[in-house]
């Protein structure tokens, strides 16, 4: 087996410059909560291939399930014949995201499509335009995506001109926010909205309920039901983005069920299917079947194989309670975090829910970012066997993302070369 050293340099000749990763090292297997390299290193996982995994790496149900589809067939595309695990997944996602009303859902490959369909729906829908996104968000790498998304680099930079009809409005993010309530901050971003671009032109209002790249920033309590509010009562369609923060990750479910709020459509991805390829889009029966016979689909939307491992996937969430882990998760990591906390003054807030946790540094006795530190203590992290993963629109924030089934012991070893990281 080739060495990562080997392996890197075949990387320089073959993969374009412009797909990056956060560590050198190749991977050879990796299981629970650890990665081993084709060198025999063994890492501390605290990604989970960016809130992928939740089920941990080759989860034993799914890899049972993979193989079983894998022999009776791999593709026929769903549009042109379709099979049972497509609507069974469908059948799943309709019971699972919240709400009591009608649902329908249709299947993709990635977030990114995930949400370009989403706001296709909302547009066809309610016959309107515009979507309200936020600051410091973050929804996808295509053209409509970018256009979503927030942050300039490395995401947007120089590949426009993008998609237009897209407005952004603050962000209820209360560590900046000088106390604002979260009714507060909602009203500001309506009366921005309704000033603006106008109630009556605006399809859908889309947001993270924590956002993820943007920096897991968890908005004050009542703003998300404010929104929910106001769209109901303007015809908007109320989208929520629970790519990053589904599948239990949060500690229930899904994020919006921390306040009680009903999207009208969901964004389903990532930690959906144990590592294979699969989104969705799920929401009320009326949005959903409002679009033509044809308007909706894709290639490989749907396919057999990540469908099989959704399945098992959702069935390993419910027989381990995975919303549960995540909780316990909270319970230790946050605790440790705040340790730091208190000795550390470049910390200046620790924050999120369940297994999606994160820590913002600053220039000690401000809130200036200090993304040099941060980008220190995750190269410490790494240097000491722990992968972790930096974000946030200044780059100044450390977030961790441990696969669900991470061992108590794992995650004290990966807690205690954070400690030293930050020493």
């Amino acid at each position: 087996m080739a060495s990562s050293e080997e392996l890197h340099k075949r990387r320089g000749a073959a993969v374009a410059r412009g797909v990056g990763s956060v560590i050198p090292s190749y991977v050879d297997r990796a299981g629970g909560g650890t990665i081993t390299d084709v060198d025999g290193r063994e890492w501390i996982d605290f990604a989970a291939g960016i809130a992928v995994t939740n089920v941990g790496n080759s989860a034993p149900r799914v890899v049972e399930a993979v193989k079983a589809q894998v022999e009776r067939f791999t593709h026929t595309c769903f549009m042109v014949a379709p099979y049972e695990s497509y609507v069974a997944v469908c059948e799943q996602l309709n019971a699972l995201t919240p709400g009591n009303f009608e649902k329908r859902s249709a299947l993709f490959n990635s977030g990114a499509e995930a949400v370009e369909n989403a706001v296709k729906i909302a547009r066809h829908a309610t016959g309107r335009p515009a979507v309200v996104v936020f600051d410091h968000a973050y929804h996808g790498r295509t053209n409509l995506t970018m256009a979503l998304t927030a942050k300039n680099m490395p995401y947007k930079h120089r590949f426009g001109p993008f998609a237009g009809e897209i407005y952004r409005v603050p962000m209820s993010y209360p560590l900046r926010d000088g106390g604002l309530s979260g009714a507060d901050a909602a009203a500001r971003a309506i009366e921005m909205v309704e000033k603006q671009v106008g109630a009556e032109n605006v399809a859908a209002l889309l947001i993270e309920p924590i956002q993820g790249e943007g920096g897991f920033v968890v908005p004050a309590e009542g703003f998300l039901p404010a929104l929910r509010t106001w769209a109901t009562a303007a015809g908007v369609v109320f989208i929520a983005d629970e790519i990053q923060t589904g599948f239990c990750r949060t500690g229930d479910w899904f994020a919006c069920q921390h306040e009680g709020v009903e999207p009208d459509l969901i964004t389903l991805a990532k930690g959906i299917a144990g590592g294979l390829p699969l989104a969705a889009v799920t929401g009320r029966a009326d949005l959903m079947d409002a679009v033509h016979v044809g308007g909706l689909g894709g290639t490989y939307g749907g396919n057999p194989i990540a469908c099989a491992a959704a399945l098992a996937a959702i069935e390993t969430m419910h027989e381990l309670d995975l919303a549960a882990a995540a909780r316990r998760i909270e319970s230790v990591m946050g605790a440790r975090l705040r340790a730091i906390a208190e000795r550390d003054p470049r910390v200046a807030e620790v924050r999120g829910r369940g297994a999606m946790l994160a820590v913002e540094l600053v220039q000690p006795g401000t809130l200036i970012p200090d993304p040099a530190a941060t980008a220190a203590v995750s190269a410490a992290c790494h240097a000491a066997g722990l992968l972790t993963l930096t974000c946030g629109t200044y780059g100044n924030v450390l977030r961790f993302l441990p696969p669900l089934v991470i061992s108590d012991d794992d995650l004290a070893r990966g807690l205690d070369i954070l400690d030293a990281a930050f020493g």
